[in-house]
């Protein structure tokens, strides 16, 4: 009997220590839990957390730029992955580690405490960044909110060096409610240190990170002054594809161009060749219109060496027309004169006449009619001899102004040949003189 009662008491004592060592192991019974919902109890977010309201809340900020991810120049548009950090203390998030088991750091929901209002004024589409939910709060009460952002930023790009460009786009943070009073911005770490930190970028894109400036100011404005901090980043872009696909074939074309010249003036074949390097430097330029920026505000260097190479090669084509149509002329006016009394015999008037009709007319005629006749002949002879030294000047005249012609279009093309040659060595130099700027940078 007295066994089986101290059986039933050992098993109530085993059940009791086994609940007992559940209940220890409950998430209610943590420091953690018992720290969070202390903190958390009595907080209100929608209060600036200082006991003293005319103390500022410093808010610390830091950037990392990650990638670059788009430059839309036509729409003045920057697209890019930055990491954003802000740190600032929360007066009412603060407790003794030692009465929590030395618990020193935890996560609390970002929607549950107070955070301040810092946007990014250039933004021009919505803040598309993973939902980070959680910040983490020190004992001290210092809050730190790190998470990813993707920026569609408004920006000044400039095209005008293309494919040799540099761009400098800023992203100005501010608070859009608190003024310099209330909230104040500094930088978490020192600006020389963020203008030469490349470690989070990743350097396979088009574009190539130079440095990432930075600078404190305060904005004046009719509802106070608010403190402002600006990210100035800049970046330039990796310019051998475009010279391998742009630039080189480009002035391979105006290379051969320029051989052209070399034709003789009075040549129809140069037409045919001139008009094949338009219609080929033409579906050139449609095929890489794509890869140029298209830009409002400055259009490219290289599309005014492609209008002013297409304003040569059309000229040249012109004058090559206008020539051959001149040569064509001036041959067809007088080629229905030349050497007619080789053709038959003409009377006086100039109609021709048949030997059947003289024949009925010797026939016909008296010994005087023959004399008149054979008179008749002779001044027709001298008409004719009169008419050939008129074709003969004429003719001459002709080959005169041809020469003169030709004389004239050469000059003219030996101008438009070293105009072309010069235009085309000054574009080269402006190119290397840009490239080693860019490299210089």
């Amino acid at each position: 009997m007295l066994a089986s009662v101290m059986a039933s008491l050992w098993a109530c004592i085993l059940v009791a220590v086994g609940i007992l060592a559940t209940d220890t192991h409950h998430p209610r019974n943590s420091a953690l839990y018992h720290l969070s919902k202390q903190l958390l109890q009595k907080y209100h977010k929608e209060v600036r957390p200082v006991y003293n309201w005319t103390k500022v809340t410093t808010v610390y900020l830091d950037l990392f730029v990650h990638a670059i991810l788009d430059v839309d120049a036509e729409n003045q548009i920057l697209k890019m992955s930055v990491w954003y950090r802000e740190v600032w203390n929360d007066e009412f998030l603060s407790w003794n580690s030692s009465m929590f088991d030395e618990i020193r750091e935890i996560s609390l929901p970002l929607s549950a405490i107070w955070a301040p209002d810092i946007i990014i004024n250039e933004f021009v589409d919505i803040e598309r960044s993973p939902d980070l939910p959680y910040v983490y709060v020190n004992s001290s009460g210092t809050i730190e909110n790190s998470k990813p952002i993707r920026v569609v930023s408004a920006c000044s790009l400039e095209t005008y060096a293309f494919p040799f460009d540099v761009q400098n786009c800023s992203l100005t943070f501010n608070s859009i409610l608190h003024t310099v009073e209330d909230v104040d911005l500094a930088f978490l770490r020192s600006p020389e240190d963020i203008k030469h930190d490349k470690k989070a970028y990743l350097n396979d894109s088009e574009w190539e990170l130079l440095s990432v400036s930075s600078a404190y100011s305060i904005l004046q404005s009719s509802t106070g002054e608010f403190a402002q901090i600006q990210f100035n980043v800049v970046m330039r872009r990796h310019p051998l594809v475009y010279v391998v696909k742009l630039l080189i074939p480009s002035i391979f074309l105006m290379l051969v161009d320029l051989g052209s010249f070399y034709l003789p003036l009075n040549c129809r074949a140069r037409i045919v060749f001139k008009t094949s390097m338009l219609v080929g430097y033409t579906v050139f330029r449609v095929n890489m219109s794509d890869q140029v920026p298209r830009s409002a505000g400055s259009t490219p260097l290289i599309g005014y060496f492609f209008t002013v190479c297409m304003a040569f090669l059309v000229l040249s084509l012109a004058k090559s027309i206008v020539l051959v149509r001149f040569l064509h002329s001036e041959r067809c006016g007088g080629q229905e004169q030349p050497f007619s009394c080789l053709r038959g015999d003409t009377n006086a008037d100039g109609t021709r006449v048949e030997p059947r009709a003289q024949g009925a007319a010797v026939t016909e005629s008296s010994l005087y009619g023959e004399h008149l006749a054979q008179s008749e002949t002779l001044k027709e002879v001298c008409a004719q001899l009169r008419s050939i030294s008129n074709y003969l000047q004429t003719q001459e005249q002709t080959d005169q102004q041809e020469v003169e012609w030709l004389a004239l279009l050469c000059r003219f093309d030996q101008l438009l040949f070293r105009s072309y040659l010069f235009m085309l060595g000054l574009y080269t130099i402006t190119l290397c003189s840009l490239w080693a700027l860019w490299g210089g940078v």
